[in-house]
């Protein structure tokens, strides 16, 4: 029984450094690992969380390489990032300028989010680590968004194509922890912390994935609370 738990253990931490590593000092090889590892899909992941982003205010946690900032900015929504990888930061930095854009960037933490009460209207994050489910993080994020504000997250996506290279993808993704099966408790966080919440799964021919829709209601009403917690709305 223990050898399983030491294996998983292992894994995770192993995990855990490669993503340090990607992610900071071999920032710029981000992009190439994503693309590899996704069969080319990765981007195309992302965008999926644009119908949902309306602005004109939008923060995006753990902004990366910049990929959403840059769509966001060709919709005209000059769209504000955070994220505490600096090398993550002057990557997109660079890629922000190179397009005419100018970055409005900040390396810092979304548990202590350096922005006003109320300052938008939707905060989005693609991929996040178990950061986002803190409840530090949402109630960060409740403060800085404005009633009726919307919090989008895409937690997770799932390889499904019948070919070898997607079959050998998907299992691997499966042995290092990177998709989970769907669990609608992986919403209670997003609902405890004040949030009206449901979740989208978006289908295609070789992939699916998750989209959370967590919505800060328009009133205070803390009597509300305990209502709110039941509203786990799951739409497939």
């Amino acid at each position: 029984m223990k050898k399983p738990n030491l294996t998983r253990r292992f894994i995770a931490r192993s995990m855990r450094a490669f993503f340090y590593l990607l992610y900071q000092p071999m920032a710029w090889s981000y992009d190439g690992v994503a693309a590899l590892v996704s069969w080319g899909r990765w981007k195309g992941w992302l965008l999926t969380v644009l119908p949902y982003l309306k602005g004109p205010h939008i923060l995006e946690l753990g902004h990366g390489p910049g990929h959403l900032l840059i769509a966001l900015h060709k919709r005209g929504i000059p769209a504000l990032g955070i994220d505490a990888s600096r090398q993550m930061g002057q990557q997109a930095h660079k890629r922000l300028l190179k397009r005419g854009y100018i970055p409005n960037l900040t390396t810092g933490y979304a548990q202590n989010l350096p922005y006003p009460d109320h300052s938008f209207d939707q905060v989005v994050a693609t991929f996040p680590t178990e950061y986002i489910q803190a409840s530090e993080t949402l109630a960060d994020v409740h403060r800085v968004l404005r009633p009726g504000g919307l919090l989008v997250v895409l937690p997770v996506a799932w390889i499904t194509g019948q070919q070898l290279a997607d079959r050998g993808t998907a299992a691997l993704f499966r042995i290092t922890g990177q998709a989970p099966e769907w669990n609608d408790k992986w919403l209670e966080p997003f609902s405890n912390a004040g949030f009206h919440t449901k979740a989208k799964k978006i289908t295609q021919k070789s992939w699916e994935l998750i989209i959370i829709l967590a919505k800060k209601p328009n009133h205070n009403n803390k009597n509300c609370r305990a209502a709110r917690r039941q509203d786990h709305l799951i739409s497939w």
